[in-house]
């Protein structure tokens, strides 16, 4: 008689069939009842596999699946459909932004299996390291304006965008400044890189904070050593762009090390986004219409866009809790067509008016 049961032997048989062909086997040469003190099993056990290997042969030996035949929460084939044409649409949005976007009702969870189980590719994200997590705390402490980064991103590289740039005469440059504690974003857009468009992004920004209330008297402006911020390498004096920005007492320009664009992180994080979740998504009818998209996609970013990273709070509530009598115009200041604050400026100053552009 086998010293083991026949449940323990078939939790370690790699092939459980055999087993139990040996049992039908035995049950024709000694019988149900010696086969079931053989093997250590019930006799109930011994004749349903007989009765199995009689009715369906070697193939009836295999264990039947226990999984149930209907799921009342299992997600129906016409909504996996839309998951899936979901997720080609937005390309390389995840799971929890396609559900804010769409509005969905499953959860973030339940939208990452059914993409696995079709098969639809999607990005892993790379691990946090320490060092980034004690930084991120670091930053969340900091008050708000306490430090803006600025930098300049190149639309003409991103093939979604290229032929529209093309066709209609869009932006070719995103000029951009970012608040790094609550990650709230203000966007303008130019067809050159340059000083004079740094500098006028720059007193639009002043000018606009300073009528919502904001108090830059103690910010920290950071941009890296681009010729649009610092003008020409071996220049003796401030730039442009260095005189707007300390034009407000007590707020300074500075640039970050050659190299080290890490520094830059928080402004660059924000340009991934927007290249994902805007340019490669929308498509525009005109000059008017780019800019009536870019300044919804600001406000989406500030008031409702959850950030994962920053205690999955949209930077209007950051901002809200730093300083809670804070107008909520804010963080609606709209981007602009940097060229046509130039304009303005000459106009303003053949009238014999102010110097800055108001905020629209």
């Amino acid at each position: 008689m086998c010293p083991y049961t026949y449940y323990d032997v078939m939790r370690k048989s790699k092939d459980p069939r055999w087993i139990r062909y040996q049992m039908v086997l035995s049950v024709e040469k000694k019988g149900i009842k010696q086969t079931a003190r053989d093997f250590r099993v019930s006799r109930t056990t011994v004749r349903k596999w007989y009765r199995r290997y009689l009715e369906q042969g070697y193939r009836g030996l295999e264990e039947l699946s226990r999984r149930p035949k209907h799921s009342p929460n299992a997600v129906p084939p016409q909504e996996r459909k839309k998951l899936v044409k979901l997720k080609k649409k937005y390309k390389r949005l995840g799971a929890d932004t396609i559900k804010l976007l769409e509005n969905l009702t499953r959860s973030a969870r339940t939208i990452r299996k059914v993409w696995r189980e079709e098969g639809v590719s999607s990005r892993r994200r790379r691990k946090k390291y320490k060092t980034k997590q004690n930084l991120r705390e670091e930053k969340r402490r900091w008050q708000l304006f306490q430090q803006i980064d600025e930098d300049t991103k190149y639309l003409t590289d991103i093939p979604e965008y290229y032929f529209q740039m093309m066709k209609l005469g869009l932006p070719r440059f995103q000029y951009t400044a970012r608040d790094v504690t609550t990650g709230l974003l203000y966007m303008g857009f130019a067809q050159e890189r340059s000083l004079t468009n740094a500098t006028l992004f720059a007193e639009y920004l002043n000018t606009a904070l300073t009528r919502c209330g904001a108090d830059l008297s103690r910010t920290l402006r950071q941009t890296d050593n681009g010729a649009e911020y610092i003008g020409h390498p071996l220049a003796k004096e401030p730039s442009a762009y260095t005189v707007a920005i300390e034009s407000i007492e007590g707020q300074i320009h500075e640039t970050i090390p050659a190299g080290a664009h890490t520094f830059q992180s928080d402004v660059e994080t924000a340009h991934n986004l927007v290249e994902m979740e805007f340019f490669e998504i929308e498509n525009f009818e005109d000059r008017d219409d780019f800019l009536r998209k870019a300044a919804t996609y600001q406000l989406f970013f500030n008031l409702l866009r959850p950030n994962s990273y920053k205690e999955n709070k949209t930077p209007w509530q950051l901002a809200k809790e730093k300083q809670p009598k804070l107008p909520k115009k804010i963080a609606m200041i709209p981007p602009v067509f940097i060229e046509d604050l130039m304009e303005n400026d000459l106009e303003n100053l053949a009238q014999g008016g102010h110097d800055v552009s108001s905020v629209p």
